[in-house]
């Protein structure tokens, strides 16, 4: 892996009631990678990036972006795409974009209608009337429209068709950058296991084992697919 920290967690801790969704993670990631944050529903994938995002506060433990802790002052560095919409049902795709430019100074509306025109999208198209795949594609155009060292992307292939994922997964690889690190969350393992730098699995809110997905492959004599069906498979283990 590179040299250079870009989010560091230490004992990282979320408590709902009484049960933890993240459970003790500690966790590295370095600049400019791609990584794939693994496990099925409901294994703490999306609290922790809301907690990464600062949309959620850890029970205990710390976040540091870029040295920095993780609160009001680095949501300028993180762009997230939740699962749930988010858009006003009012709204237009230009109007999702100018309240993006509101609210975040490095989106860039000119490359976000590029990207709508790329989906042909009509900008004046309300978002309500669109179908889920269609929605898909503006949620991603605005993420990608904005300028950030950290991109999120939350189960970016569910409920599209197999041509919208393939555009999906286009539009991460043309996103990606040295200066850049992407994390994008999927249980879709198969659709994500040959572009991606790094592996996190994460299975009821610990982390199992994370790093460089090359050495994970050469150490456990498996493909990413494989060790996740040995995760998370009815009574199975990765041995150590």
């Amino acid at each position: 892996m590179g040299e250079e920290t870009v989010l560091e967690t230490e004992h990282l801790t979320k408590k709902y009631g009484g049960k933890a969704a993240v459970n003790d993670l500690t966790l590295r990631l370095e600049t400019g990678r791609l990584v794939a944050l693994l496990g099925p529903n409901g294994s703490g994938k999306t609290t922790l990036m809301k907690m990464i995002a600062a949309l959620a506060s850890p029970t205990s433990g710390t976040i540091r972006l870029d040295g920095v802790p993780v609160g009001r002052d680095t949501k300028a560095k993180v762009a997230y795409m939740p699962t749930e919409a988010y858009f006003y049902g009012y709204m237009s795709a230009r109007d999702a974009g100018r309240y993006y430019r509101d609210f975040f100074a490095d989106f860039s509306m000119d490359k976000y209608l590029a990207a709508l025109e790329r989906e042909h999208l009509d900008p004046k198209g309300r978002i309500r009337t669109m179908s889920s795949g269609m929605v898909a594609k503006v949620k991603l155009a605005l993420t990608f429209a904005r300028d950030a060292a950290l991109v999120m992307l939350d189960e970016p292939l569910n409920g599209i068709d197999i041509v919208a994922r393939e555009r999906t997964l286009a539009a991460i690889q043309e996103n990606r950058g040295s200066n850049r690190t992407m994390i994008v969350s999927s249980h879709l393992v198969d659709e994500l296991e040959t572009m991606i730098d790094d592996a996190v699995f994460i299975k009821d809110g610990s982390l199992v084992v994370a790093g460089d997905a090359n050495a994970l492959r050469e150490k456990h004599g498996m493909s990413i697919v494989d060790m996740y069906m040995k995760i998370y498979g009815e009574g199975a283990s990765l041995d150590a």
